[in-house]
């Protein structure tokens, strides 16, 4: 009897280890986006019972590329390109709908485009959808295709329209994870680019000096001053490429450049007050223009200088994201038991960035929280 409740507990507990890993893998599929389209071509197959599932991924706006398959026989589909228009996945980017033929070969409701690769591969029944994201826009196609003739009925249609959606969600989640990843790595760069200048660049300025003073004070000796003339040239050479580094470890592009400067801010303030603060940005935001963006990363200076010098709080969160209207906003809340400002919007670094919002269609706000604490929040047009 022992020995049977022992075997019964060691397959329990396999049970919910394989429980575990299949969590684990769900989480890696959605964090990853190659390994999420690829796990979208297989599931495909599982949910549909088709005999191939595959998936273009946007190339630009007008065109996609096939590039994750399962279950087919040849390469031929392998990075072939679907133009808006041309195919059945063509006529999905047309209409953004979904779309199905009994027999690809012989329907007359696409263009036969691709009929070559389409024998080669054998196929014969197919249906396709679009992966579209929360704003409308395509991000891929998802094919399920028989090798017979075949006709794809609605519930098929349905299991579709579900695996996109779930598809849908994990690019979302994936494209969330590789912008946090760049983001950390860009304000890495920054803090190496501004530990560099503070130290290797004042050496080699203060070694430039050192140089000069003794080339003035050896003139009456040739040989020493040819060598540090040339010493004199080393450094700066030495100098010139640590500038050129410097200037490409700075290089952010203007889609990261508000979330870094923005964690770069928050990350300063704690280090700085040893308050705990926590920058959080809900999901992605569309490039802004210089001024827009100059503008909300002074509203989240402004708000973290406001709460260091008055606010005496607990913690802070400062929050960036896109709102539905399609304007992008920040966010500074404290749990102070101080005053963060004064009378909300009475400051004159508040007035000027309202001002400055105002001017670009957009405003800046600063409000006492009825539970103690100040929120300050900034919002613009896209």
């Amino acid at each position: 009897m022992t020995a049977e409740r022992a075997a019964d507990r060691v397959a329990e507990r396999l049970t919910a280890l394989d429980e575990l890993l299949r969590e684990r893998d769900g989480l890696l599929t959605v964090m990853d986006r190659v390994v999420a389209l690829h796990g979208t071509a297989r599931l495909i197959r599982n949910m549909v019972g088709a005999d191939s599932g595959f998936v273009a991924d946007m190339e630009t706006p007008d065109r996609a590329v096939v590039r994750w398959m399962s279950g087919t026989r040849t390469d031929q589909l392998q990075n072939l390109v679907v133009p808006i228009g041309q195919g059945i996945g063509g006529r999905v980017l047309a209409t953004g709908t979904a779309q199905r033929v009994t027999d690809y070969i012989s329907s007359s409701s696409i263009t036969h485009h691709f009929d070559a690769q389409v024998r080669h591969e054998g196929i014969g029944g197919m249906l396709t959808v679009p992966i579209i994201d929360r704003d409308g826009r395509t991000l891929a196609i998802a094919y399920a295709a028989m090798r017979k003739s075949a006709s794809f009925g609605d519930f098929a249609v349905d299991r579709m329209h579900e695996i996109a959606g779930q598809a849908a969600t994990a690019l979302r989640i994936a494209e969330a994870t590789e912008a946090r990843e760049t983001d950390a790595v860009a304000a890495e760069r920054q803090r190496m680019q501004s530990a560099l200048h503070d130290s290797v660049g004042a050496m080699l300025f203060l070694i430039g000096v050192q140089v000069r003073d003794l080339h003035r004070s050896i003139e009456d000796n040739p040989a020493m001053a040819d060598r540090l003339r040339r010493l004199e040239c080393d450094v700066s050479a030495a100098s010139n490429a640590l500038r050129e580094s410097l200037l490409v470890m700075a290089d952010t592009t203007p889609e990261r450049a508000l979330p870094v400067e923005i964690a770069e801010y928050v990350r300063s303030f704690e280090a700085r007050s040893g308050v705990p603060a926590r920058f959080v940005q809900l999901g992605n935001v569309a490039p802004l223009d210089a001024e827009r963006t100059a503008l909300l990363v002074a509203v989240v200076r402004e708000g973290l200088l406001n709460i260091e010098k008055h606010a005496n709080p607990q913690s802070v969160i400062v929050s960036l994201g896109s709102c539905e209207d399609g304007g992008v906003h920040v966010v500074v809340a404290d749990d102070g038991t101080g005053d963060a400002a004064g009378t909300p919007g009475s400051g004159l670094g508040i007035r000027t960035l309202a001002e400055r919002a105002v001017r670009l269609g957009g405003q800046v706000s600063l409000v006492r929280d009825d539970d103690g604490g100040c929120t300050l929040r900034g919002w613009l047009p896209r």
